[in-house]
């Protein structure tokens, strides 16, 4: 079979405009890359960062999607890891420089010489077909279904990654700030790893759904007195809102060793109190999505334990309608946008 030489897609062809139907011809398959026939796409709030150039990174036009599932079309030479057939998905990351110490030991998140971001300079997967490295395709377990799948690929490797990292024992006592599309995942991840999960959210509609969802307590952020009764009580707090905050009260939740871990970029510049960072021994970090080791890791821990997203399908045809939901903050949690000859 002759590999597609023109591939169909959903592009902005400036900065911040609506997305139309629009097409390419890819550049021709290299020795170590596959092609997929694009099914599924996670709807990320980075998809509309990038369509909007808000990190000044964007080149139009541009093709967004980067979680991405889908089914081998054709492989290069020399790919040993992938056949045709095999359901697949891809992330964030494209590629890294594969030598460094970090990219060495599985994280490729924090490659030394820079990774390459599937949408930053080349097409993702709003699109008919996608051609990205072999190394970082990602095979799909099979007691996970693809609009299941999709948004574990960016959302859920966010939230697993410290999850995995920070979270020593069973028993420790875990607060997730945000219950949205990220928040969600990380409620589920942390009840699995056996953590005491504690849902914080702005929305007192969304108890039962975190409880649903595995948390063992809900905490409405802007209850003054009752988070008051709450400091010193967290282990690990993370923290996936982008919104403003009073960082103190986050701060004055952990107890001693406590940390504190954004994988939600804040509107603002975060003050931390020394005293209570040195006195109480508390730590700040961040983490940014994960690396091949963790990124196959999640996927058969989320096949395993049966983890999730709760999603809402849409047609990849109304993926400006599905832009317009998630800023609206309607979506509950995860957009799944599914191509239309899968429809």
């Amino acid at each position: 079979m002759t590999p597609q030489t023109t591939f169909k897609t959903y592009a902005a062809l400036n900065v911040g405009e609506r997305l139309q139907p629009w097409e390419y011809e890819p550049l021709p398959l290299k020795a170590d890359e596959i092609e997929i026939r694009v099914t599924h796409n996670g709807l990320c709030h980075t998809d509309i960062h990038m369509i909007d150039n808000d990190w000044k990174v964007s080149q139009y036009p541009l093709v967004a999607g980067h979680e991405v599932v889908g089914i081998v079309t054709e492989i290069g030479e020399q790919v040993t890891s992938v056949k045709k057939g095999d359901r697949v998905g891809f992330g964030w990351i494209r590629n890294s420089c594969r030598v460094c110490d970090y990219c060495l030991q599985g994280e490729e998140n924090i490659c030394r010489h820079g990774l390459t971001g599937l949408i930053v300079g080349n097409h993702g997967g709003f699109a008919d077909r996608l051609r990205a490295p072999a190394d970082f395709a990602y095979k799909i377990p099979d007691n996970l279904d693809s609009a299941s799948a999709a948004p574990l690929l960016c959302a859920g490797i966010t939230v697993y990654a410290p999850l995995r990292t920070y979270i020593k024992h069973p028993g420790m006592k875990v607060g997730v700030l945000g219950i949205g599309g990220l928040g969600h995942l990380a409620v589920k991840f942390a009840r699995a790893m056996g953590a005491e999960v504690t849902a914080f959210s702005a929305s007192a509609n969304k108890e039962a759904e975190a409880k649903e969802f595995g948390a063992h307590h809900f905490q409405k952020w802007d209850s003054v007195s009752e988070m008051k009764a709450l400091e010193g009580s967290f282990d690990l707090i993370l923290s996936t809102i982008p919104s403003k905050i009073d960082w103190d009260i986050a701060f004055n939740l952990l107890s001693y060793n406590g940390i504190l871990c954004f994988v939600g970029l804040p509107v603002s510049e975060i003050t931390i109190p020394l005293v209570s960072l040195v006195v109480g021994q508390k730590k700040v970090v961040g983490s940014v999505v994960g690396g091949r080791r963790f990124m196959r890791e999640m996927l058969d821990f989320a096949a395993l334990n049966q983890i999730t997203p709760m999603v809402e399908l849409m047609p990849l045809h109304q993926v400006n309608e599905a832009i317009a939901k998630l800023l609206a903050n309607q979506a509950r949690y995860r957009i799944v946008l599914v191509s239309d000859e899968n429809n």
